[in-house]
């Protein structure tokens, strides 16, 4: 049997189309023979620890930010997402880093959506060591081995190579999705795309329904 095909995700935590697409993709891995690979994306890297207000980095008034959460808000809905208004953002570096580290634990994965939730749905500063070990204990993961990999920084070439392989591929924008076809030639969207979007992706590289 052929190996299932790849689908690269470039995705932050922070990223409110990263959190809509990710439940997509969810549905997009129950129906194809895919493996979904998150690559760690740099949204905005140089936020600072206490984080930063919206209407500070977008320039506008609150008037404004009411706005983008009222849409967001109404597409969440109809993703069936919860979501809270957000008023910051925060620095996601280490929570990726911690993220990378899941991955190689049992049932690590799961930590992504637990980072989505903190910061969508608690509107927690996942920057926070604090809070990324509490969201640690809450996927069920070693609260000590992860606290050991943010003093240590265990995870930071793992995350310092997914951003270089942002840069390489030229994304500059998330979520943004790649996979290679049976030619090798790789293929990608770019932006929240709706599911019919990434099944085109997937019948373009050539990846099999599953049965049933």
């Amino acid at each position: 049997m052929a190996e299932p095909i790849t689908l690269e995700v470039f995705s932050d935590y922070v990223c409110p189309w990263c959190y809509l697409g990710d439940n997509r993709v969810k549905k997009l891995r129950d129906e194809y023979d895919v493996t979904i690979k998150l690559v760690h994306f740099p949204l905005h890297p140089d936020t600072p620890a206490e984080g930063r207000t919206l209407a500070d980095m977008f320039g506008v008034g609150a008037g404004e930010i009411a706005q983008k959460n009222a849409r967001m808000q109404g597409l969440m809905k109809e993703e069936g997402l919860p979501f809270k208004d957000r008023s910051h953002t925060y620095n996601s570096r280490l929570a990726q880093e911690v993220g990378k580290w899941a991955e190689t634990q049992e049932g690590g994965a799961g930590i992504h959506d637990k980072f989505f939730e903190a910061y969508f749905v608690d509107q927690r500063n996942i920057g926070d060591v604090e809070v990324i070990l509490d969201i640690v204990k809450a996927a069920g993961l070693d609260v000590d081995e992860a606290a050991k990999v943010i003093e240590e920084r265990t995870f930071k070439d793992a995350v310092d190579q997914d951003w270089a392989k942002s840069h390489q591929y030229g994304v500059t924008g998330v979520p943004t999705f790649v996979a290679a076809g049976p030619d090798g030639q790789l293929h990608g969207l770019v932006g929240a795309q709706p599911y019919e979007g990434l099944e085109q992706l997937m019948q373009t590289i050539g990846a099999a329904k599953k049965a049933g």
